[in-house]
């Protein structure tokens, strides 16, 4: 009987200890939101006539057709936006991502793109946006040329940041990517598919 009042006052004990162990989160215990939650909150809307969410990409913007780049506009960037860039891209390529549009210093003041953003590296008659190398080695726009076989998603992002990146003419998407690191205050995203 002893026995079992001393084990019985040990729980009391281990139970008492682990309870007071456990405060409620206050102001300063409470969980940062992670990363897609903060992007979520920020996101802002991109769209084209051109096409869809996940609708396929007319053959006139590919490089089956004229191969020129969709008109986009966009709507309510997140506040103190200073500046944009916008990445292309198809994450379904046969040696990984290809990337197929590098734009950035795109003024804040900016809701669109025209169609057929002319292949520069830089464009006065968009503010002295830049634009750099893709993955086919040229500047600006290369559309999707995908192998035959299914369908590829297109991925259009686009950035708002919080200052104008100021890299040289030609970047590459890694060095837009590392610019932006602390800068991004959101991002809106439009895909498109093509297959051949």
């Amino acid at each position: 009987m002893r026995c079992m009042a001393g084990v019985t006052a040990l729980g009391a004990i281990v139970l008492l200890s682990v309870g007071c162990a456990r405060r409620a989160p206050g102001p300063e215990t409470q969980p940062a939101a992670a990363p897609e939650e903060v992007m979520t909150k920020m996101a802002f809307k991109l769209s084209s006539p051109a096409f869809q969410e996940n609708a396929r990409i007319p053959a006139r913007y590919t490089a089956d057709g004229a191969d020129v780049s969709p008109a986009l506009s966009w709507e309510k960037p997140p506040q103190g936006t200073a500046s944009l860039a916008l990445i292309m891209d198809d994450p379904d390529a046969p040696r990984g991502t290809w990337v197929h549009w590098v734009l950035y210093d795109l003024p804040a003041a900016r809701t669109d793109l025209p169609e057929g953003v002319a292949p520069q590296k830089t464009l006065p008659e968009l503010g002295g946006a830049r634009q750099g190398l893709n993955d086919f080695g040229k500047v600006g726009y290369g559309g999707p040329a995908p192998p035959h076989g299914p369908a590829h998603h297109y991925r259009f992002t686009l950035y708002a940041l919080d200052a104008p990146l100021k890299l040289p003419e030609r970047a590459r998407k890694p060095d837009v990517e590392k610019a932006m690191q602390g800068h991004t205050l959101g991002q809106a995203r439009l895909v498109g598919i093509y297959s051949r």
